[in-house]
């Protein structure tokens, strides 16, 4: 009986491949869909369609509490709001005002938690053009999910054969969420 690998390599080191593999799994997930060999298709195809199973397990696993937060009172320019202040020692100095609400913030319950730690293995911190980080989780749970939550398990990703690439000839394949 012949034996198979059970994941292709893709002719790198080993955390050469993971880091790729992760980036292209990160962008199959900002942009709905990459350009990469067929290869590397197959083998992100099974990683994001992992990922979005779990969010879709998990993502209504949380619940709503109330959160005291404390923030800096501004006025009706968006500036900070500043008062005058004297220290023991008889110094002034110029302090924030500070207001405390009370908001309602998402929990983690424990499995959904794990879940996030789990995916964030798989895919990369991510920037937008204005360096403000992208939330890539919330995207997964709060878009990703609930449009695949009534389809059955699997089947969340297509790869469409895009022909031979011009410089080597390597089979080109668009890998997108369906």
């Amino acid at each position: 009986m012949k034996k198979v690998a059970t994941n292709r390599k893709l002719g790198r080191t080993t955390d050469i491949r993971m880091a790729m593999l992760k980036t292209l799994t990160t962008d199959l997930i900002m942009h709905g869909k990459v350009e990469t060999t067929l290869a590397r298709a197959k083998e992100v195809k099974a990683i994001a369609d992992s990922i979005i199973s779990l969010a879709i397990k998990e993502k209504d696993n949380f619940e709503m509490v109330d959160v005291k937060v404390v923030k800096a009172k501004l006025d009706e320019n968006g500036r900070k709001v500043t008062e005058v202040a004297k220290s023991k020692n008889g110094k002034e100095y110029v302090k924030v005002v500070k207001e405390e609400k009370t908001e309602k913030r998402q929990k983690d319950m424990p499995s959904r938690l794990n879940a996030r730690r789990k995916i964030m293995k798989k895919i990369n911190k991510v920037k937008d053009s204005e360096g403000n980080n992208v939330d890539l989780l919330d995207k997964l749970f709060n878009e990703i999910a609930p449009k695949y939550a009534e389809k059955n398990v699997g089947g969340y990703t297509r790869i469409i054969k895009a022909g031979p690439r011009r410089g080597d000839g390597a089979e080109v394949a668009i890998l997108q969420l369906i």
